[in-house]
């Protein structure tokens, strides 16, 4: 699936320790995404939020001069701009409180750079939609928008599960995503226990998308680690 859309668009990072700054930024940059902007406290996240009018905020939950959801009430306060809280508080009561006011997500620290791109895709693509997301593959075309797979003549519905799992590997276009990764995105905050049903999940999305589904080439399995999605250019 072409990300250039997703990449467009503007992330501001609010956080006081130099060094994470650096390493978020590091991590959306070499996945391709090039408008960031910073902020390391609390004055500063409202001052570069009005001015430079992000697309996604990510706000650290203790700042020097206050935290990260009176940031997000005064930010909401001008903007509706989806919000995602990092911190390495990992307390439900924080993240209740952090959900409750509005927050789209929330990443506990630390964390792998593959769950944190894999929550501000699923955030981006869910609150900037495009129109025609069609997955072109190798035999059939998946039409996301009516959740569906159209292959030799015929139209195949996809269940939730198959939707979500198919979305979460186009997002990582030919990149490994892990079972851990794959599973979260499935079931949550507490995905262990369901590699037997994700593989389930894929063998049936293998029989609606695959030529031969004993032979795959377009979901793939990675031994060991993951899966990947070869996509049709």
């Amino acid at each position: 699936m072409d990300q250039t859309f997703l990449h467009t668009k503007k992330l501001l990072l609010v956080d006081d320790e130099p060094g994470l700054l650096r390493m978020v930024t590091a991590i959306l940059k070499d996945d391709g995404f090039e408008n960031i902007v910073s902020a390391s406290s609390v004055k500063e996240g409202i001052a570069v939020a009005k001015n430079e009018k992000p697309d996604l905020a990510i706000l650290d939950v203790m700042l020097p001069d206050g935290d990260g959801f009176s940031l997000m009430e005064q930010i909401r306060s001008f903007t509706d701009v989806p919000i995602i809280f990092l911190t390495a508080k990992d307390e439900a009561v924080d993240k209740l409180a952090g959900l409750g006011l509005g927050a789209d997500d929330y990443i506990v620290k630390p964390f792998i750079a593959q769950e944190l791109l894999l929550r501000v895709y699923a955030v981006l693509r869910r609150c900037y939609k495009k129109d025609g997301q069609l997955l072109r593959l190798d035999g059939c075309t998946v039409d996301f928008s009516r959740a569906e797979v159209q292959k030799a003549g015929d139209v195949i519905s996809l269940t939730a599960k198959e939707h979500t799992l198919l979305e979460t590997l186009a997002r990582n276009e030919g990149k490994i995503v892990s079972i851990d990764s794959l599973c979260e995105a499935l079931w949550g905050d507490n995905p262990f226990g369901y590699e037997n049903s994700l593989n389930a999940h894929v063998r049936r999305i293998r029989e609606k998308i695959e030529t031969d589904p004993s032979k795959p080439v377009s979901l793939i399995t990675i031994k060991g680690l993951g899966y990947k999605l070869n996509i049709r250019k």
